[in-house]
């Protein structure tokens, strides 16, 4: 499962404190909120599983990645039966406790969140795409039970005036930059050497176009669109930031954001309503880059109640229509992309410039580490650099599934300051090299 999720699952435990610490909750109940989440998840996966035949161990494995329970396919069966999981009530009561996230919506609780009932929606939402996604789930009656639950929820929130999520939709104002500085902040990225020169290799072509077009010569047609193609957390969506602000530069691109969008933000569950939700991204992206994060996920379900492919279809068709004013850039796992493209001819034929962005090194990470340190006014001893790159190198050596590259440094930084927030918050007057620097007693290793 990928950090992401795992991050979004947070998020709720999080939110969920604060609803208990504020306040919203009357009803008295034996567990805390937080824990009633967590059941909530372990429920919802186990009545994905209980679309099939029978639990299976990989299932279990996800099950246990997403909430923490070391579940069984014993326990699971039980839950699938107690719960009624395989009966049509069971997408007829809103899960305990959303009704609370509805509440602090409804009351304006939480001081500094809003619409935490649709993160806790979006959630659920792509939790349940990554399951069926892992599982390679196909089946026309699981992909609408699962859409069920989702609308389930999503009616509820209307009912207390709450507006939907559009799914995962971002739109990223650039930076107005030259195209040297823009080149400039690119290659002082840490690794990606291959996408420098790539994208060095692009600017240089695009260039020659504009000069072309200025003396009044032949344009050779040239796609604009890319894919990108690897792990989590290796620089894609800082790229296509910058890609963004350097086509607009060189006039290519008359605003220069980037609108970033998953399958969510993409596909509906109704007949009809994907094309007009393609369309409202596709409008709010013109004159910019749109950024379709793990695109794979758009064909990988073939079912008849899937409208992925009806994403892609008009998707394709906006693409030709604007093609003078939207790049659209694809990015995922470098397998899944493949076959993604292998999918239809069309896409194929119009994402024909591909970057490969590789996982970081050990020593690479390390660096990471230092630059994220270094902008919050931290610094690492010499012994926790050489603690924090043999971390690495372990890692790397045989590094699991979910490894998510930058994310990873990202958080094994934030868990340092945790523990060294905790080792010298006591220490009377303290001196600020004292505050500032990382020890090897602070890494999480």
């Amino acid at each position: 499962m990928n950090t992401d999720i795992r991050d979004r699952i947070e998020e709720c435990y999080l939110i969920a404190d604060e609803i208990e610490k504020n306040g919203v909750m009357k009803d008295e109940i034996t567990t805390t909120l937080r824990e009633n989440v967590r059941y909530e998840v372990l429920k919802f996966l186990s009545f994905l599983s209980s679309m099939d035949t029978e639990v299976t161990a990989k299932e279990i494995d996800f099950i246990k990645d997403a909430t923490g329970f070391n579940a069984t396919q014993g326990m699971v069966n039980s839950i699938i039966l107690s719960e009624h999981l395989r009966e049509s009530r069971y997408l007829d009561n809103v899960p305990f406790s959303f009704k609370y996230f509805i509440l602090a919506d409804a009351k304006g609780k939480l001081k500094n969140r809003s619409k935490v009932s649709v993160t806790y929606i979006d959630t659920f939402r792509a939790l349940g795409q990554e399951f069926v996604a892992e599982m390679d789930i196909s089946a026309e009656r699981i992909l609408a039970q699962f859409t069920s639950y989702i609308s389930m929820m999503e009616k509820y929130a209307k009912e207390y005036g709450i507006a939907g999520s559009k799914g995962c939709v971002k739109s990223v104002k650039t930076d107005k930059k030259t195209v040297e500085e823009a080149l400039c902040e690119l290659n002082a990225l840490t690794g990606l050497e291959g996408v420098k020169h790539d994208v060095n290799m692009l600017v240089n072509l695009m260039r020659v176009q504009k000069i072309r077009e200025e003396r009044g010569l032949k344009q050779p047609s040239v796609s604009k669109h890319l894919v990108f193609s690897g792990n989590p957390g290796t620089g894609k969506t800082t790229v296509a930031r910058l890609l963004a602000g350097i086509y607009h530069s060189l006039g290519i691109l008359s605003g220069g954001h980037l609108v970033e969008v998953d399958r969510s933000g993409l596909v509906s569950g109704y007949i009809g309503q994907t094309a007009t939700k393609v369309m409202e991204v596709v409008e709010s992206a013109m004159g910019g880059i749109l950024f379709i994060d793990e695109a794979y996920t758009l064909t990988s379900n073939k079912g008849q109640g899937d409208f992925g492919q009806e994403a892609v279809d008009t998707l394709l068709k906006a693409m030709e229509d604007n093609r003078d004013n939207l790049v659209v850039i694809v990015a995922g796992y470098s397998n899944l992309m493949e076959e993604f493209l292998n999918s239809n001819p069309g896409l194929r034929s119009r994402f024909n410039k591909f970057m490969k962005f590789e996982d970081y090194t050990p020593e690479q990470l390390l660096d990471i580490v230092k630059g994220m340190a270094a902008k919050q006014d931290y610094v690492l001893s010499e012994e926790a650099k050489a603690a924090t790159i043999q971390h690495f190198e372990k890692i790397c050596a045989n590094k699991p599934d979910n490894f998510a590259n930058a994310r990873e440094a990202r958080n094994f930084l934030e868990r340092a300051i945790s523990k060294q927030a905790g080792r010298i918050v006591d220490i009377e007057n303290i001196d600020k090299d004292t505050i500032m620097r990382l020890e090897v007693c602070d890494l999480d290793i």
